[in-house]
């Protein structure tokens, strides 16, 4: 099963977005495989979620029809959060059965080595305590068991608690089932910001909040992995000396369509009148996240106030790249306009904006991006290889060589995917004298 699952993110890596971890953790936490399929047979049936599918490009379909064209953003944001027929509301999405596979699924080395950084930084900037481990959009739960591992064998588990942002309540079982021993959900009623609670086998209390705004103050370690891509885009366009959005249309009955389209606004829109472009802007055609401004600026805020280190982890590029919106359906790309609901839908991210929010909203000190394959090897990724296949059985080393390559590898996943990271200001001479592991 594990090389079936290998050779299936492997016809992914060559499509246009990165592949994303062979289901091998589907070996070691049966226990959530099994939710998964009890909740998809009890809760949604088949039948139910081709009925939502459905129901949501009629709900799309009459919104265009009352109120006219809507723009890309808002056809992303309903299409993977509609709390009925949302992409990531009702369903485990990710792995060999799912449609795409993250990094932290690939290989544990990847969730280690961050574990490590983490531990790296938190001592460089004095081991303030208590903190707390944050974690934006956390998928499985894969990457946030990785870290707990390293954190508790530096015997970190009891100064820190642990608080998940994810707006699935379907994902959110699925994320404390793989890392803690007790767990519960909360009344809707209960008036916290939080809606679940856990606590890991070792004691440590984690929590689940919708909002990065409702996680509490404190210094904070704080990750994001492929969590700015799934944020929604306006597509603008420089015509005739100004900026105009690109937006969602129902398709006319005489055009080959699948029943929506692309069309021009025909005179600025909102977004595309308060759109400033970064000083040295090029590009005539380009996708902008209002929603990635404001989720950089509360962090900016959060570290300024708080102090704490952002690690983004995520495929894209500095500002270069113009068309990426697109989607993804059983591990291949899918039109983005058919069946909304029934695939991922998702842009590049631009580093370049996330690094010009940060600065320009609080003192902050960035470093990157670099590459995923760069900061794994400063990292000393291929060592750890070395230890996990000293230890494995001969007929899992390959799997295992594999997994890392896939990793760290220019032509699969080593240069599609970007490390940035973010410090308080005050702390950028000490950087300066002592540099930031996996970045320099």
């Amino acid at each position: 099963m594990l090389r079936q699952a290998l050779r299936v993110a492997s016809r992914r890596c060559y499509s246009y977005k990165s592949v994303r971890r062979p289901n091998l953790a589907a070996t070691s936490a049966p226990k959530a495989e099994k939710v998964k399929e009890q909740s998809s047979k009890e809760q949604r049936p088949e039948s139910t979620t081709e009925n939502d599918k459905g129901s949501l490009a009629k709900q799309l379909r009459a919104k265009i029809l009352a109120t006219g064209p809507i723009s890309v953003a808002e056809y992303m944001r309903e299409v993977l959060t509609n709390p009925q027929a949302g992409y990531y509301m009702a369903r485990d999405v990710f792995g060999r059965e799912g449609d795409f596979i993250t990094s932290p699924e690939i290989s544990q080395i990847f969730g280690e080595l961050v574990g490590v950084w983490l531990v790296s930084e938190w001592r460089k900037m004095g081991s303030p305590s208590p903190f707390q481990l944050v974690e934006l959009g956390p998928g499985r739960g894969t990457l946030a068991r990785d870290v707990l591992k390293v954190l508790s064998k530096f015997k970190l588990g009891a100064e820190l608690s642990i608080h998940m942002v994810e707006v699935s309540p379907f994902l959110s079982k699925i994320q404390a089932q793989r890392f803690c021993y007790t767990h519960e959900t909360l009344p809707e009623d209960s008036q916290l910001p939080h809606y679940q609670t856990g606590t890991t086998a070792s004691g440590t209390k984690a929590f689940w909040h919708r909002r990065l705004e409702d996680v509490p103050q404190g210094f904070s370690l704080i990750l994001a992995h492929e969590f700015f891509d799934a944020l929604p885009v306006h597509k603008l366009q420089w015509l005739d000396g100004q900026w105009q959005e690109v937006l969602i249309d129902v398709a006319s009955k005489e055009e080959d369509q699948p029943g929506f389209r692309y069309v021009l606004s025909r005179s600025q829109t909102p977004v595309s009148r308060v759109f400033q472009p970064i000083p040295g802007e090029k590009r005539s055609c380009l996708e902008y996240s209002l929603e990635t401004e404001r989720q950089v600026g509360l962090l900016a805020e959060r570290i300024e106030r708080d102090g704490g280190i952002a690690l983004i982890m995520d495929y894209g590029h500095f500002g270069e790249k113009t068309d990426t919106f697109r989607a993804f359906k059983n591990h291949a790309l899918h039109d983005p306009l058919v069946d909304p609901g029934s695939a991922d839908l998702t842009a590049d991210v631009d580093f370049k904006l996330i690094r010009h929010a940060a600065e320009k909203r609080g003192s902050i000190h960035c470093c990157g991006p670099v590459e995923q394959g760069l900061f794994l090897q400063r990292m000393q990724g291929e060592a750890r290889l070395e230890q996990l296949l000293a230890h494995a059985l001969p007929e899992n080393q390959q799997i295992i060589r594999s997994g890392y390559q896939m990793l760290t590898d220019a032509a699969q996943m080593g240069t599609r995917f970007k490390f940035l990271a973010m410090f308080p200001g005050v702390v950028a001479p000490h950087l300066e004298k002592f540099p930031v592991v996996g970045f320099s």
